[in-house]
């Protein structure tokens, strides 16, 4: 593991890092379903991709967020991160709660779901260490203003104070409030950390085994030296 994570990370513009385990562990149905847990790994990716190729007008949203966006925000060690909060599909007459957005209380939703998406990011890291960062709110659009995307820049912030922080936003959801976040240029990853401690202690007692099997072989060749061969 160690050795591919090395060797990839010294050749890619940036590796996203994702712990099956997370996966595993939230549902134990999921063990041996691939395809479920590939879902739940890519879902993610989903309004991300989507933002900075949509056509139709009325979902390209105020700030839009592109490929250029996301290719000067992945560098070295990423991790991803999604959360999503329902909202009622249908409101009964005289419901104020149209107006949450503008309420501070209300607000606190879309802060909700972004701690969500950093509770799920996809590998545990410290978001104090990234030094990049992302993220796309997709609402209906009358869920969403200008008010809610700087509260939520706002929190990104005081929890990855070092970060070059990019955002947009995505009009597109019907009946939830999703927030994608990435972090990247990580500092420290302990599970990275982990994973090269554990290998370097593991290098010289495979050295040691690989020198003791060379010389059982050479004892066996030189018991076997008089032995007439049929080729």
């Amino acid at each position: 593991m160690a050795t591919c994570l090395k060797s990839t990370y010294s050749v890619a513009d940036a590796v996203i890092l994702i712990d099956n385990q997370r996966y595993i562990r939230k549902d134990s149905s999921l063990r041996n379903n691939l395809f479920k847990i590939n879902g739940l790994i890519a879902e993610p990716f989903y309004n991300i991709l989507c933002a900075g190729e949509e056509k139709k007008p009325r979902y390209i949203g105020a700030k839009l967020l592109d490929a250029g966006d996301i290719m000067q925000t992945i560098v070295g060690w990423t991790v991803i991160g999604y959360g999503t909060w329902h909202l009622p599909l249908i409101r009964l007459p005289g419901d104020k709660s149209r107006d949450f957005m503008k309420k501070g209380t209300e607000t606190q939703k879309g802060i909700q779901t972004m701690d969500a998406a950093i509770s799920e990011l996809s590998l545990t890291c410290n978001p104090a260490d990234a030094r990049r960062a992302l993220y796309l709110l997709s609402a209906p659009s009358k869920e969403m203003n200008v008010d809610l995307v700087k509260e939520l820049g706002d929190y990104l912030r005081s929890i990855a104070p070092h970060a070059i922080i990019r955002n947009g936003d995505y009009p597109r959801e019907k009946g939830s409030l999703d927030v994608s976040v990435i972090l990247s240029e990580l500092s420290d990853v302990e599970k990275i950390r982990y994973y090269y401690t554990k290998s370097t202690k593991l290098i010289p007692e495979v050295k040691r085994r690989q020198e003791e099997t060379e010389v059982s072989l050479k004892a066996i060749d030189d018991t076997s030296k008089d032995i007439p061969s049929l080729l």
